[in-house]
């Protein structure tokens, strides 16, 4: 696996960006000791590419003009145009290069990014769900609920974290109990499936509160998942209640799932904007009890860690982590590199 960027590290200043469905975030690293120069959020429906946010609410904003970029998006790289999976931006880089001064470009996906974070954030931004906290330097996932569903695999090999990156947010979700059975026929589908996507995000949420209000003969009265969360939070709204309730034991399910695929002992770590949110309702009993029932490894389940990663701007910080000390992780750049 090659790590080009450990024999030939990017040129300072290097703008980091990470590039999600409705967000995208800056900072400029201006060496390898200071600390990055931030920018403020930036909405994806408000500019018609990343190449104009870059310019006007970055280069725009300081005198400090970047040499290198490293991005993270949320979507698959393959070849010189990279569109993102729910925006409409495409990242290209060789017009980054072209246009906005650039010398060396790296694209990773977002969640190797926050798979970076999770190899590299001290503990004080891990917070823990469930009575075990003991995180060894073994493999871990990070799984994400926001716009999408993120997942990522981290392995620790030869001194060194090398992250895996996935589409497991689009991995088949189906129901187990007498109450999923009910709900589940009323759950939007792509294409006949009911994948992890469908429920587990923004619109997920949404997705799943109305099939329950279907199930219960019942009419929606909230249309988006800030107050959906909100009234199930607060136990307001019956319907919305379960929604939280079904939410965070379908994520425990799929974080078990993938803790076993990837032999997690490390630790299970629930990155993305909505994990930050629905704290109370993870700290639960509901996570943990679908996490840990796994049949025949439940005792094995029972000794893997899961976290809340509380870090508010954690891609950048695992990014920023890479570009201080490429040689630390085995991150491959074949195919995801431009360079003038």
């Amino acid at each position: 696996m090659a790590n080009a960027f450990e024999s030939d590290k990017p040129a300072f200043p290097i703008l980091i960006g990470d590039i999600g469905g409705t967000n995208a975030r800056f900072w400029i690293l201006n060496d390898s000791h200071s600390e990055p120069q931030q920018f403020p959020n930036i909405q994806t429906a408000d500019f018609a590419s990343i190449d104009a946010a870059i310019q006007s609410q970055v280069l725009g904003k300081t005198s400090q003009q970047p040499r290198s970029a490293i991005l993270a998006v949320a979507g698959p790289i393959e070849g010189d145009d990279i569109p993102l999976t729910n925006c409409d931006w495409v990242v290209r880089p060789r017009q980054l290069i072209a246009e906005l001064g650039f010398s060396d470009v790296l694209v990773i996906n977002d969640f190797e990014a926050q798979a970076l974070a999770v190899a590299s954030l001290p503990a004080e931004y891990r917070d823990p769900i469930g009575e075990a906290t003991h995180a060894p330097m073994a493999s871990r996932v990070v799984l994400g609920p926001g716009t999408g569903l993120g997942v990522a695999g981290l392995l620790h090999a030869q001194d060194m974290w090398f992250p895996v990156p996935g589409e497991g947010g689009h991995v088949d979700i189906g129901p187990r109990s007498a109450r999923d059975l009910q709900v589940f026929p009323h759950i939007e589908r792509i294409e006949g499936r009911v994948a992890g996507e469908q429920i587990l995000c923004g619109r997920g949420i949404v997705n799943l509160y109305r099939a329950i209000c279907m199930a219960d003969g019942v009419e929606p009265v909230y249309a988006n998942p800030a107050d959906i969360t909100a009234q199930g939070l607060s136990g307001a709204n019956r319907q919305a209640g379960e929604t939280l309730s079904l939410f965070v034991t379908y994520l425990g399910r799929l974080a078990g799932d993938m803790a076993l695929i990837m032999m997690a002992k490390g630790g299970v770590y629930l990155a993305g904007g909505i994990s930050q949110k629905i704290v109370p309702a993870l700290k639960r009993p509901e996570f943990r009890a679908a996490f840990e029932d796994k049949a025949p490894h439940a005792a094995m389940m029972r000794q893997i860690p899961t976290f809340i990663v509380s870090h508010p701007q954690a891609a950048l910080a695992g990014l920023a982590a890479y570009a201080r000390s490429p040689g630390y992780f085995g991150l491959s750049t074949d195919g995801r590199r431009w360079r003038t």
